[in-house]
């Protein structure tokens, strides 16, 4: 039986990738860490699961199926926003950048920073935690909820559709409204609002 279809509901235990392209043809990695809303177009397309699959091996470079001939950005790391339940050990913003620096030389294409270094896709990560109020975008000026999405790694160097695989672009969610580029945060109730459309 299939994982995710129209009657899927956040919760505990269950981590969702799914990818967004907005208004100006950008590329994020949406994370919802158990909690963040996925839209509902998403969520009644045919095979979801098996795209999205597909898509992350893509994005990983593990697809034998599908395999990249887009060299590597190599852009550089920047982090926006960064999750207080995840990293609040950490001392600051730089210390973090550090630690992801370091990962990204062992781990190289399986690195979380590859995807926007090299990639040059977004990556937004749903508030998480045990409970209301446990986790909060760090640097974030606003108030923020459990599973809302907020921008966590930012390309100096963009993605767009062309690197992505025709087969693959049916899987990508697209906004008419919401801007990788100046938008923070992507509020759990307007998930709806923003990305109710398929690119194809």
């Amino acid at each position: 039986m299939s994982l995710l279809n129209a009657e899927w509901r956040p919760g505990f235990g269950t981590i969702v990738t799914w990818f967004a392209i907005d208004k100006a043809g950008k590329i994020a990695v949406m994370v919802n860490n158990c909690y963040g809303e996925l839209p509902r177009i998403l969520l009644s397309t045919e095979n979801v699961e098996t795209l999205l699959d597909k898509m992350s091996e893509f994005m990983w470079g593990e697809s034998s199926e599908f395999l990249s001939d887009t060299p590597n950005k190599q852009g550089e790391l920047k982090v926006d926003l960064y999750s207080a339940w995840r990293y609040g050990h950490l001392p600051s913003k730089d210390s973090l950048v550090e630690h992801l620096q370091f990962d990204l030389a062992e781990s190289a294409s399986y690195a979380e920073a590859n995807l926007s270094v090299n990639k040059g896709f977004f990556v937004y990560h749903g508030v998480e935690g045990d409970n209301e109020g446990a986790d909060y975008p760090v640097g974030y000026s606003g108030m923020s909820g459990m599973g809302d999405y907020f921008r966590y790694l930012v390309p100096t160097k963009f993605a767009n559709v062309n690197d992505i695989p025709e087969a693959l672009r049916c899987v990508l969610v697209k906004s008419d409204s919401f801007d990788f580029a100046n938008d923070q945060l992507l509020r759990n109730d307007e998930v709806e609002r923003h990305f109710y459309q398929m690119f194809c």
